[in-house]
């Protein structure tokens, strides 16, 4: 029987003529001026962030495996910045909402998950990376070649725009509430998945395949990885080589505890538990404030990213002094 309140989808033209009225922070309306330029200024320093890691990387001529999948991981972070932050701050904007297409708002979704799942399985690579490094240093350079890591980047992608794609797929299949209002600055997953009209658990089923393949098997990976290291470093007698071990890593569980431990308190929860304002700003943390993070992570704590860092402020000082 068909649910009151729902949108009729026997037509097919319904999906590309339906908008959707993301509330943004509707209720914070003496914020609004505040929160903008707050989330403005961390958008742009976020894009410089990782414009400046990226573009270290691709300037210099030798890419070790970590730089290498460090400026993949920078590429994603630009990409998904720009996905979801502009239409946050155009919320912040319109006093009423914004409104997004069916289609805008498929393609939104399906955009940020992928940049989500290729960001976790670039993790998974790193850590990776880092195993073979401390474990298995004598096979590092034939193990971890640049074909290989091509090729590991490529899967990275891949593997997260098919699972997107079907998680996308099998939720704007579902018949939404006719108000079309999403509690949300974005079409993030659950807020969409709130406006289904049904009363099953089925449409959580491709969301919570969706977390197994992207959140708790790749990190299950990551930990099975530094478990190995913690094990390899039990025999290492050198204060200095565990600490040189340690400090290769910092940077990498720093990133990999901020993004899982976000992503998981979003998504891996029944329906019933759902919560607009606390998602919101969850997602700000994880959509803003995370990103920004990462390259000063990177910054601080790589050596040859603070090294690449400080041979183009010293071309850029001979070229202004020429």
């Amino acid at each position: 029987m068909p649910c009151e309140g729902c949108m009729e989808r026997d037509n097919m033209s319904t999906g590309a003529t339906m908008e959707f009225l993301l509330l943004g922070f509707s209720e914070l309306l003496c914020l609004r001026v505040l929160l903008f330029f707050i989330f403005l200024i961390v958008h742009l320093v976020t894009l410089a962030g990782n414009m400046m890691v990226f573009m270290a990387v691709v300037m210099e001529p030798s890419h070790p495996p970590m730089l290498f999948f460090l400026c993949q991981l920078s590429a994603v972070e630009l990409c998904y910045t720009l996905v979801i932050v502009p239409k946050a701050l155009l919320s912040l904007i319109v006093v009423d909402g914004s409104t997004i297409s069916f289609i805008g708002c498929a393609a939104q979704m399906h955009l940020f998950v992928t940049l989500g799942g290729a960001e976790c399985f670039l993790l998974v690579a790193m850590s990776y990376d880092r195993y073979v490094a401390i474990c298995q240093p004598l096979h590092y350079v034939a193990v971890m070649s640049k074909e290989f890591c091509l090729r590991l980047a490529v899967v990275c992608c891949l593997g997260a725009f098919a699972v997107a794609l079907g998680l996308t797929v099998s939720v704007f299949r579902l018949p939404f509430c006719q108000s079309g209002h999403i509690n949300h600055f974005f079409c993030d997953v659950p807020a969409v998945l709130h406006l289904a009209c049904t009363q099953s658990y089925s449409p959580e089923l491709p969301l919570l395949a969706a977390c197994v393949l992207l959140l708790l098997l790749p990190f299950f990976l990551i930990l099975t990885s530094y478990i190995c290291i913690a094990v390899a470093l039990l025999h290492v007698t050198s204060s200095v080589g565990k600490g040189k071990a340690f400090s290769t890593c910092f940077s990498h569980l720093a990133i990999t505890l901020l993004h899982y431990g976000c992503a998981t308190f979003i998504y891996i929860r029944p329906k019933s538990s759902y919560s607009p304002a606390r998602d919101k700003v969850v997602s700000l943390v994880y959509t803003n404030f995370t990103p920004l993070l990462y390259p000063l992570i990177y910054s601080l704590r790589n050596k040859e990213i603070r090294g690449i860092l400080r041979k183009m402020l010293r071309r850029k000082k001979i070229a202004q002094l020429n």
